[in-house]
């Protein structure tokens, strides 16, 4: 695989992220909608059920597509909930490390590296994003605090459907809770103006009794390009004693932001 598709897999893994086959594994069935539920008790629902943990750790296959090439790649993950993110491609060809403060990646085929903040993966799929984002996006949690706004809540496909009250100006949002553990089954981010739009679709499995993503689909569109990134999500371990190793080798090359 030339080191150009490596990195496109894991930059975009990194924010369509990073993300069964262990015994403690099983696929979640989605449940039976509540008629009667109020949007406000759908709301705190999903926060309620949030999965806690300390440390995850296991493997992601990526399936990239973007029009005209279609690689695939598995990645190492390992994550310190609310710390750090960190993966690894075959034989550390490229590895990268997140915090809440900064991106930082390598590609050793390239002999580059980037060392700053979330603008160059925000770049990437044209929505700003943080540490606490891409993280929501892994874990199947809403990318926006539902609790910061107003919604109305509509049943759709078997799910819980909310929309904002009030539109906004440049942007649409539309999440969809699965019944069962009200985790996020699709979120979309859509700007008009730039037709820009993200999107993630996720299947569900139980884990040592923890609801974590199985597969995730993530739609990037901007203007006339457009990407989808498959994420399958094997062999998840929770709460093991990881380390994080990472070092930028000396004499890299640095990619700047334009």
């Amino acid at each position: 695989m030339k080191g150009i598709e490596i990195k496109q897999l894991v930059y975009f893994g990194l924010v369509a992220l990073l993300l069964s086959s262990c015994k403690s594994t099983k696929a979640i069935a989605s449940g039976e909608v509540d008629l009667g539920i109020s949007t406000k008790k759908i709301i705190s629902n999903h926060y309620e059920n949030q999965t806690d943990f300390k440390t995850l750790r296991g493997k992601v296959k990526i399936d990239y597509f973007n029009g005209k090439e279609n690689q695939a790649v598995s990645v190492s993950l390992r994550m310190q909930k609310d710390r750090v993110i960190w993966m690894s491609a075959p034989l550390g060809v490229v590895k990268a490390h997140i915090t809440p403060e900064r991106v930082s990646f390598y590609n050793k085929l390239q002999g580059e590296y980037f060392d700053g903040d979330f603008g160059y993966l925000s770049q990437l799929l044209g929505t700003e994003l943080d540490f606490k984002i891409v993280q929501n996006l892994l874990l199947g949690n809403a990318l926006r605090d539902l609790r910061e706004d107003r919604y109305v809540s509509s049943v759709s496909d078997g799910n819980y459907e909310l929309k904002p009250k009030r539109t906004k100006e440049f942007f649409k949002l539309l999440f969809q809770l699965e019944p069962k553990n009200f985790k996020i089954a699709t979120q979309e981010i859509i700007q008009p103006e730039k037709e820009i739009v993200l999107s993630a679709d996720y299947t569900y499995q139980d884990v040592s009794g923890k609801v974590l993503p199985n597969e995730v689909r993530i739609l990037a569109i901007d203007q006339d390009d457009k990407t989808t990134i498959d994420l399958n999500f094997r062999n998840l371990e929770l709460n093991k004693s990881l380390n994080f190793p990472y070092k930028i080798p000396k004499g890299y090359d640095e990619i700047i932001l334009k």
